[in-house]
């Protein structure tokens, strides 16, 4: 079983597994057009003047590409230069003229995307083949460093590499509370590597953004000044990220697994299962959604058979996508309710997890007990399963021992004492985390203690 501490899978230090991408020297490189990127400068500058150096920031491109169509620009007059705060033309600042700020607003009624310049759907198809082949297989000692802080039985982790290295739907199933999330994550982290995610991409002119700092940790430094004569080495339209773990529970809708497009900005955001390319997809609570399992299972059964998804822009138009990411289901439901034998045949690793052992339960509490820099001693695992465990029939589950420790933490501040674990705050953590009776058990309020208010605060 594991602890549902989640902090240290998200410290396991991978290697990049592939080369970050070439930085683009001329328009064709970029695989856009110079219309497109004429179209995205100009809205650019319609926020203010900016400097050149400013403007290829913004839109992640060496300025040595934008000077020709600024310079363009410039001769239709639709951009002037209002002044200098450098050497060269990289140092003029740029402003719109009115006939440039009438072209603007004609671009944003098509299109109100401005930021990073979008990369090509082909380009993106290719870096995610690339990650692919570069990831290598998973054994037990890459395995490690993904669970090293949990507790986690053996028999699990013999499941979960295979599993991983199959790169097939995974169920993890067993009752609440044993970390079956945590697990999933741990399976993202010991994918191992990193990889490079655009903000952006291009579908025959329309934009779908990428990047999404909510599921997506960056792994870029603080910016740096491009600058004309040492350009930054790689095309910077792609932002380093970790493999990406996104979760999801029961507010899914079929509606989130396909494009979203916006009415009022005229461009489109990638769906979760796009975002997730390279990592792991994990859907919490299977079973529980807002949509019936076997509609959300038909809509993968395609991608999960043949690796490859498709998505309809508004105008109709189909494209294929990469489907390179490990969709995990979590549930505490059984499996064989939430679908029938044909689904749970494109879903060929079914992991249990189960209630943790006496043996793992002391370690999961030491292991507690350690983070929180609290004394542990194994008689306080001896007392709450003679006392709140044993006459209540009461199954360990691996979350208890945190969420214990938790109250007594908070109750102990709230006393204005020094946090320890005794008999008689275990009393009072478990009388408040626990339901006061279960079918079959003995009552769980523990009994008033006798001693006084102030010997509760001796230790």
């Amino acid at each position: 079983m594991t602890t549902t501490a989640t902090s240290s899978l998200f410290d396991v230090d991978m290697p990049d597994t592939t080369p970050a991408p070439r930085m683009p020297t001329t328009i064709q490189e970029t695989g856009l057009g110079a219309d497109q990127i004429e179209q995205l400068l100009i809205k650019t500058l319609y926020g203010g003047e900016a400097n050149g150096l400013t403007v290829a920031e913004r839109m992640r491109l060496p300025y040595t590409i934008l000077e020709a169509i600024v310079e363009r620009v410039r001769a239709e007059r639709l951009v002037e230069v209002r002044g200098a705060t450098g050497s060269g033309s990289a140092g003029y600042r740029y402003a719109l003229t009115d006939a440039g700020r009438d072209r603007a607003r004609q671009y944003l009624d098509v299109n109100r995307y401005i930021g990073p310049a979008p990369v090509p759907l082909a380009s993106y198809v290719a870096e995610m083949r690339a990650l692919s082949s570069a990831r290598g297989y998973i054994d037990r000692e890459r395995l490690g460093p993904g669970f090293s802080q949990l507790i986690v039985n053996e028999r699990v982790l013999e499941q979960v590499g295979p599993a991983v290295n199959a790169g097939k739907a995974v169920f993890l199933y067993g009752p609440p509370g044993n970390g079956k999330t945590v697990i999933a994550e741990g399976m993202g982290r010991t994918l191992g590597g990193d990889m490079h995610l655009p903000h952006a991409i291009d579908v025959d002119g329309h934009v779908i953004t990428m990047f999404d700092p909510i599921n997506h940790d960056s792994l870029e430094a603080d910016p740096e000044p491009s600058s004309v004569i040492a350009q930054v080495p790689r095309d910077r339209r792609w932002i380093r990220i970790r493999r990406p773990v996104v979760m999801v529970g029961g507010e899914l809708t079929l509606d989130m697994l396909d494009l979203t497009f916006n009415p009022i900005a005229k461009f489109y955001e990638a769906p979760l299962q796009l975002k997730a390319n390279g990592g792991v997809f994990l859907v919490d609570d299977f079973g529980r959604q807002r949509i019936r399992p076997q509609d959300l299972l038909n809509r993968w059964i395609v991608p999960l058979e043949s690796r490859v998804d498709y998505l309809t822009l508004h105008t109709g138009k189909k494209f294929q996508v990469p489907f390179d990411v490990l969709i995990v289901f979590a549930t505490n439901l059984n499996p064989a309710s939430l679908a029938d034998e044909a689904f749970l045949r494109r879903i060929p690793y079914k992991i249990a997890i189960d209630d943790p052992t006496i043996d793992e339960f002391t370690r999961i509490f030491e292991l507690n007990c350690r983070r929180r820099n609290l004394r542990f001693h194994p008689v306080m695992v001896a007392y709450l399963q003679r006392r709140h465990y044993g006459p209540a029939r009461r199954p360990l589950r691996a979350c208890h021992p945190r969420d214990l420790l938790d109250q007594i933490t908070a109750l102990c501040r709230y006393r204005g004492i020094e946090p320890a674990v005794t008999r008689e705050l275990l009393d009072l953590a478990c009388a408040s985390y626990f339901v006061d009776d279960e079918p079959g058990g003995a009552p769980l309020m523990p009994p008033a203690p006798k001693t006084s208010r102030r010997r509760l605060d001796i230790r």
